[in-house]
């Protein structure tokens, strides 16, 4: 129950297939995969602000690093095709789609982390991350149990 729970707190759209291959029950699976994803979600969307920050500070030490040392570091991308794609979805879809759909499809902490970046103003965000989750875990468990 622990390797679907730590599972789900990575990436939760495949570790409900976990479930059938440790023998768990359709409920052992889903309340494990259910609370990984919650914890996962409830570290990254409040630490959010924190782990912007920390990362925006390594890249600020490397440049000075890099500069006092002479070397011409090559500057990455801030507008890569990616953040373009992400930008025109969140303008596009809003608050409630992004929500539901970014943490499950692209991993829980990375999926929290831009949607409290992006929406982390609005109060219902986390709310709506939450019944996002239950619903995603409704349907991925029953997919996994019913085939």
């Amino acid at each position: 129950m622990s390797t679907v729970f730590f599972t789900a707190m990575v990436k939760f759209m495949f570790s409900p297939a976990l479930g059938p291959a440790l023998n768990l029950s359709y409920t052992e699976t889903f309340i494990a995969n259910l609370a990984g994803a919650f914890v996962a979600t409830t570290i990254f969307y409040f630490g959010a602000e924190f782990f912007l920050k920390a990362s925006h500070k390594r890249k600020i030490k490397k440049l000075k690093e890099a500069q006092e040392k002479g070397i011409e570091l090559k500057r990455k991308k801030i507008f890569t095709r990616k953040n373009k794609l992400i930008i025109k979805i969140k303008n596009k879809i809003g608050i409630i789609p992004f929500a539901f759909w970014v943490p499950f499809f692209l991993s829980i902490p990375i999926g929290s982390i831009i949607t409290a970046k992006f929406f982390g103003k609005h109060k219902i965000t986390y709310p709506l991350i939450l019944i996002g989750i239950v619903l995603n875990n409704c349907i991925t468990v029953s997919i996994v149990y019913l085939f």
